[in-house]
């Protein structure tokens, strides 16, 4: 096999960039290592390797750079900037499965090498909803040439951070995305925070900038397989069904003996000048939270305890075993078992937003606190992606609605939640932005605690690709909707 491969590389310090060059070379198939460098050079350095200065290295005119000097028949990009270990025959791997696929781009699961400690980190299949920008391909991915150069000709705008995640849609558009399921090399981890702590790094304020860009890059990208979909929303009428309660609080719990008092409290102090309960949907906990609720809803008669029949549901299932109670009342709003309200108008600023905006659901703002409520970064979270305009459309791309989330009962009890403990409201809040008005709030209303014994607190890969996964999955369903009403309503 010729060397057939153009490898483009950040720049870095000397010891990482000199690692990552040889492990290229030794691969035999490297026609052309390229160091992109934020520097004003241009030329060659070491043995050989050339270099060019583009702005950033994931940015626009960095990526058409590279579909300008790459004239190989594949394009090798690795994405950071510490050193790189390919395995043996990686390349010649990633090129068998890209002529047998016909595929535009080609990526693998890899090793860890965190504090001189190996691990696998598998990664998952790409799909057609697999839309979000921080999708993790790994760090070294290997192109058609011919796909990347014909993506970057038609890259018409220019971004700072999302040319490589505008590189991806666009590729993808035309040629298949393949997942070799194998671990094919080794990479660097310097990120060494749980899993908790890096979910929100999208939201924090500090990478707004990059945010507006994905938003525009994800927008195009939807327009061009015909799935995105105009600010025209079906009119909402909240004189469906009769409710004895305007609105129910409803905590899906589980042995949460050391928060569920708080929670409980935290709805019991809400002023409103309409009737409201609360709904607390037992699911058969072992540490005391069971007995726990009973003592408070013998004292208050607005608390319905609520033990399910069924022993095999999910958070999702408990939040059905809510909406459909008799008691549950015009508007159903969520509160965790370990979280609380910011104060005690919360439930009147909720439903009035509903009759305000119109919407069949609300979502509001949060802040991050620890267990004892003090705040912790990225402290806000108001999820500001979220606009009238392209609020449903953005959602295919970011990996939450935000919190506290509230819906009008009679189309949450058409639609219903799905039966999982991750992404079942998510899942809700894309189909019901698909028809209707989603109303937000924000300034913060809730506090999101976080802990040790949060479900999603410290994640192993193996979890957390299972999370990923189904969100996906997820987006691919919501997405084939859309496409299918946007296709039926042309024929109209």
């Amino acid at each position: 096999m010729e060397k057939n491969v153009t490898c483009f590389i950040p720049d870095s310090e000397n010891e990482s960039l000199s690692f990552t060059i040889d492990s290229l070379r030794k691969s035999g198939l490297a026609d052309k290592i390229v160091v992109v460098s934020g520097m004003d050079k241009t030329g060659t350095i070491q043995g050989g390797v050339s270099t060019f200065s583009a702005p950033g290295f994931t940015s626009t005119e960095s990526i058409k750079k590279m579909g300008e000097v790459a004239d190989s028949e594949y394009v090798l990009v690795y994405s950071k900037s510490f050193p790189l270990d390919l395995g043996r025959f990686t390349l010649n791997r990633m090129i068998q499965v890209c002529e047998n696929t016909g595929a535009g781009m080609v990526y693998s699961g890899y090793y860890e090498n965190k504090s001189g400690v190996l691990s696998a980190h598998p990664v998952i299949d790409y799909q057609e909803g697999s839309l979000r920008d921080d999708f993790n391909f790994g760090s070294v991915i290997l192109y058609n040439a011919s796909a990347f150069r014909a993506a970057c000709k038609r890259m018409k705008k220019s971004y700072s951070f999302a040319g490589l995640y505008d590189l991806r849609l666009k590729v993808s558009q035309t040629h298949p995305v393949v997942h070799v399921p194998e671990l094919l090399y080794t990479e660097i981890e310097k990120d060494l925070r749980k899993t908790g702590e890096k979910q929100f790094d999208y939201v924090d304020p500090r990478n707004r900038a990059v945010q507006v860009e994905m938003e525009l890059a994800c927008t195009d990208h939807l327009k061009k397989i015909r799935g995105w979909l105009k600010p025209e929303f079906k009119k909402i009428e909240f004189g469906e069904g009769q409710f004895e309660n305007e609105a129910s609080v409803i905590i899906p719990v589980k042995n949460r003996a050391k928060t569920i008092t708080d929670a409980i409290t935290s709805v019991l102090s809400q002023v409103a000048d309409f009737k409201f309960n609360l709904i607390v949907i037992d699911n058969y906990s072992t540490d005391g939270t069971t007995e726990i609720i009973k003592k408070i809803a013998s004292s208050d008669k607005r608390v319905v305890h609520v033990i399910p029949e069924r022993k095999d549901l999910g958070i999702g299932g408990c939040w059905n075993e809510g909406v459909f109670h008799p008691s549950c009342g015009k508007f159903a709003i969520q509160l965790d078992s370990d979280d609380l309200y910011k104060d005690n108008n919360v439930i009147s600023r909720v439903v009035k937003s509903f009759y305000e905006q119109q919407c069949a659901m609300v979502v509001g703002s949060y802040k991050m606190v620890n267990f004892n409520l003090q705040d912790i970064p990225p402290g806000l979270i108001d999820h500001k992606e979220w606009t009238p305009k392209n609020g449903r459309n953005n959602a295919l791309r970011i990996n939450g609605l935000g919190a506290p989330r509230a819906f009008y009962t009679p189309v949450l009890r058409k639609i219903r939640i799905p039966n999982v403990s991750y992404g079942e409201d998510y899942a809700v809040g894309l189909a019901i932005s698909r028809h209707y008005q989603i109303g937000r709030i924000y300034e913060p209303l809730y506090l999101c605690r976080r802990w040790d014994e949060n479900s999603d607190a410290a994640l192993d890969v193996t979890k957390a690709n299972a999370h990923n996964l189904y969100k996906d999955k997820i987006r691919t369903i919501e997405l084939s909707a859309r496409k299918r009403m946007l296709k039926a309503k042309q024929k109209k």
